[in-house]
């Protein structure tokens, strides 16, 4: 028997499915289920609701289509949508770590980073910068121009090096602070 909350989470996967089965890249079906303007956001306003459709059966066959979707040959992070490149430090003995994790998979940094991103994290294992209150993953980040060109690159792992540089206008995705973003779960990276 189906709960009030689980009868919600069906139409949703109805559209994942009915999007899966016509074969798109892995960046439009993200955009367009799990994505700021996606069906789930779209069905789950308030954290509380999203964070209970994460733990469902129904988003974990989403991450399931979305993990598919990736491994196709052809699918490219710039089939659907232009690229951004964001630059993470962190120590050398974690990088180290990823490199030797990507290897032993078979796969690029770039590839396993966005797998480890795509992953719901609970809020608790997540620091934050202040004490007041924590920030609403809910809200769309406010488009703020940059007046400076930004360069930043991913390297290391068999994907190589990655770099990029962008003169477009970024949107400023932390509510705590502009210069350092924060991701909490799948639906945004």
């Amino acid at each position: 028997m189906l709960t009030q909350s689980t009868e919600k989470y069906q139409p949703i996967l109805q559209s994942a499915r009915q999007l899966f089965e016509s074969e798109p890249d892995w960046v439009t079906f993200f955009r367009e289920i799990l994505g700021v303007d996606g069906v789930v956001r779209r069905q789950f306003t308030r954290l509380e609701d999203l964070t209970a459709f994460e733990k469902s059966q129904e988003f974990e066959q989403i991450q399931k289509w979305l993990v598919k979707l990736r491994e196709q040959k052809n699918a490219t992070d710039t089939e659907s949508e232009p690229t951004r490149v964001i630059t993470v430090r962190l120590p050398k003995s974690m990088h180290e770590y990823l490199r030797t994790e990507a290897h032993d998979l078979r796969t690029s940094m770039n590839k396993l980073c966005i797998s480890k991103l795509l992953q719901v994290i609970e809020q608790d294992l997540i620091p934050t910068e202040r004490s007041s209150g924590g920030p609403s993953r809910l809200n769309k980040p406010t488009t703020q121009p940059m007046t400076q060109p930004t360069t930043a690159s991913i390297g290391g792992g068999m994907g190589g090096h990655i770099s990029h540089t962008s003169h477009t206008t970024h949107p400023q995705h932390s509510p705590i602070s502009s210069s350092q973003p924060v991701f909490r779960s799948a639906s945004g990276f």
